[in-house]
């Protein structure tokens, strides 16, 4: 399955982390969310292309901001 990473600005904690890994992993499609802290990062494992857009509308609806695919 592809992994897309995407640079997420805003994440500063484990309520942060555990808050994307539940809005993004609801979506469809999706199989795996890594959050990394430090790096500002997020990977996404999906079973086909991941739709950008959601996924940024899904990131900005928590309250962060997705920048930009790594």
């Amino acid at each position: 399955m592809p992994a897309t990473t995407y640079a997420v600005a805003g994440m500063s904690c484990g309520h942060c982390k555990a808050t994307l890994t539940k809005v993004i992993g609801e979506l469809d499609g999706v199989s795996g969310v890594e959050v990394d802290l430090d790096a500002g990062q997020v990977t996404v494992t999906s079973a086909g292309e991941p739709d950008d857009a959601l996924i940024a509308e899904t990131v900005d609806e928590a309250g962060y901001e997705l920048t930009g695919r790594v």
